[in-house]
């Protein structure tokens, strides 16, 4: 895991928050690990609001509406089903600590869901935290085909309606990099969250 790690006890919501203000952000090494460390990449993953991109075979999908998406409705199960063993990713990085401190800035209006449902079953989503004008991205899942990826694309409208500036993926991978996520060196970065960070916190 490229970037700077270094470890944390006793970590609270304020501190987490205070963290992603300066370009920080926790990870642990398994889902049995309780701790956490911090992670500062030293190329940061940027999808730009004004020049994602929608493949038009993705775009098709969206106008047939093959799921219902809302938003915060279940923000619980989003990041339990991120943190779920599967075929795929058979570890993960979400242990109990993590997923105790972002239910608690849901609570508080730091985090936030996307969510794909099919007859009222969950098989979509995504979450990930709000401050001053930038949306950091956590993780997303799919049980279903495209259900994520619908996921993205609708936090992506949702960002730009409320005034955001910067979508965070931390890292960027070949499926990010098809809606247009960029790396972006660390001093770049810094740069455009602290710009973020001089808006006040926007309505997700």
């Amino acid at each position: 895991m490229p970037g700077t790690r270094s470890r944390r006890p006793g970590v609270t919501p304020e501190i987490l928050l205070r963290a992603y203000s300066i370009g920080l952000f926790p990870m642990a090494e398994s889902a049995d690990d309780p701790e956490i460390f911090w992670v500062e990449p030293e190329i940061r993953g940027v999808l730009p609001l004004d020049s994602f991109h929608v493949s038009k075979s993705l775009a098709k999908t969206i106008r047939h509406r093959p799921f219902d998406i809302r938003f915060n409705t279940d923000f619980d199960a989003v990041i339990a089903a991120c943190a779920e063993h599967t075929s795929g990713r058979p570890s993960t990085w979400i242990n109990q600590t993590i997923r105790a401190l972002y239910s608690t800035l849901h609570h508080i209006g730091h985090a936030h869901s996307v969510e794909a449902w099919e007859d009222d079953q969950l098989v979509g989503g995504l979450y990930g935290v709000s401050l001053g004008s930038a949306f950091f991205g956590e993780s997303m899942f799919s049980r279903r085909t495209n259900a994520s990826k619908i996921c993205l694309v609708h936090l992506v409208e949702r960002l730009r309606q409320r005034g955001f500036t910067l979508l965070d993926t931390q890292f960027t991978t070949e499926h990010l990099k098809t809606f247009g996520a960029i790396d972006v060196p660390k001093d770049d970065y810094a740069k455009m969250l602290e710009k973020a960070m001089e808006s006040p916190n926007l309505s997700f």
